[in-house]
């Protein structure tokens, strides 16, 4: 077993400046789904509209982990791990006062492009910061911060929604973050380079390019390591986004439930962060998806039919989606995508990863609305489950040979 090497300041100030986005992250993307039905008054959105308010941003995620992973590789970590973060800032002030739904969306698009650049960009500064023995763990501990976002931006949004019930609270919404954005950005500026990306660049031999484009990520070497990263994350995107941020609506408008429920998903990235060395990510991804969709058809029990579930019954099998979500492939997707790539194609790797996640993902924003208006949760719930059985599958099959 490899021993656990001490990490000096610099380490752990990138792991905290990682984290940070992270927790801003998910405090943002799941306080868009508790601004949608004051968004949908102040504008009139219907069902479609109101899946396009959610896809704009999951539309900028796919854009800006795509771009700014090829992007890392080409010009380096440090500059773009904090302009992404006064990008972020000024979408989330677009937003905040935007006077129109086109105005909102295009605001929201930079909001996303800001937050898909940090998915290759967070795992890049800390994989490349400190030892393998502790990389799983420490980039997991980070991600984690997401859950733990998201259950503040839910916690958050209901006392703001109660303290200021006017159609406008929504603006307060997005205004939230915006100092802690600009904090964290001119903090992540006293980052140094990353060492491994400067070797991989003084590697090269004289007059040899940098590998370009995607195709190197198409050839075999690389080709089934980029479908295990890529394929079940666009599949657990589905679920995550899919009643992440239709989680209110799914617990019948209940928005302090939700809350409660959203602690699930942070108690599945600590039993993730403890297991991921021992178990690995192979079969803790397997196991996640399984019990997502265990979780997924216990919340639809008694829909069929046309039967309202007891809340019991949907609450419990929300949670155990929740937790299964973010112990296996929410949490390990993201890891994955991290590490089975070379240093100089691993921002495209990540973010090419990232952004097919995020196809599942606008699939979801833009088509649950309207099924939940035509089906309700009875059969949307196990067609998401068949879904997750499928990642489990896809993850076992793809998987290495050493796993």
């Amino acid at each position: 077993m490899a021993l656990r090497q001490p990490l000096n300041l610099v380490p752990w100030l990138a792991w905290g400046l990682a984290a940070a986005g992270k927790l801003l992250e998910g405090l943002i993307v799941f306080i868009g789904g508790m601004a949608l039905p004051a968004l949908s008054a102040r504008f009139g959105l219907g069902p479609w509209a109101q899946g396009a308010v959610a896809a704009a941003s999951l539309l900028g995620i796919l854009v800006g982990s795509l771009g700014v992973g090829w992007l890392a590789d080409r010009i380096g970590r440090r500059w773009l791990f904090s302009a992404e973060l006064v990008l972020l800032a000024a979408g989330l002030l677009g937003a905040a006062l935007s006077p129109t739904a086109p105005l909102l969306l295009a605001s929201l698009l930079v909001v996303g492009i800001a937050l898909g650049a940090d998915y290759p960009l967070a795992h890049l500064v800390i994989s490349e910061s400190v030892p393998a023995a502790q990389r799983g763990r420490l980039v997991l501990a980070a991600f984690g911060c997401q859950a733990l976002g998201a259950v503040l931006g839910m916690a958050a949004s209901a006392w703001l929604l109660a303290e200021r019930p006017e159609p406008l609270s929504w603006r307060w919404l997005y205004a939230l973050p915006l100092l802690p954005v600009l904090v964290v950005a001119l903090a992540r500026r006293r980052l140094p380079e990353s060492t491994p990306w400067l070797q991989s660049r003084q590697a090269a031999p004289p007059g040899d390019p940098q590998p370009a484009g995607l195709g190197p990520l198409l050839a075999p070497p690389l080709r089934r390591a980029l479908a295990l990263a890529a394929l079940p994350w666009f599949l657990q995107d589905l679920t995550t986004y899919g009643v992440g941020i239709y989680l209110p609506q799914l617990l019948r408008g209940r928005v302090g439930l939700a809350a409660w429920v959203e602690l699930a998903f942070l108690a599945g990235i600590v039993a993730a962060i403890a297991l991921v060395e021992r178990w690995g990510r192979i079969p803790l991804q397997v196991i996640g998806f399984v019990g997502c969709a265990a979780g997924l058809l216990l919340a639809a029990r008694g829909q069929l039919d046309g039967v309202e579930a007891p809340l019991a019954w949907l609450v419990g099998g929300l949670l155990l989606t929740q937790f299964m979500t973010n112990l296996g492939p929410n949490a390990q997707t993201y890891l994955l995508a991290g590490e089975l790539f070379p240093v100089a194609l691993r921002g495209r790797g990540a973010g090419l990863a990232a952004a097919v996640g995020k196809l599942g993902a606008i699939a979801a924003a833009l088509a649950i609305p309207a099924l939940l208006q035509r089906w309700g949760p009875g059969p949307l719930l196990p067609a998401l489950a068949a879904t997750s059985l499928l990642g489990a599958a896809l993850t076992w099959g793809l998987r290495p040979s050493a796993s």
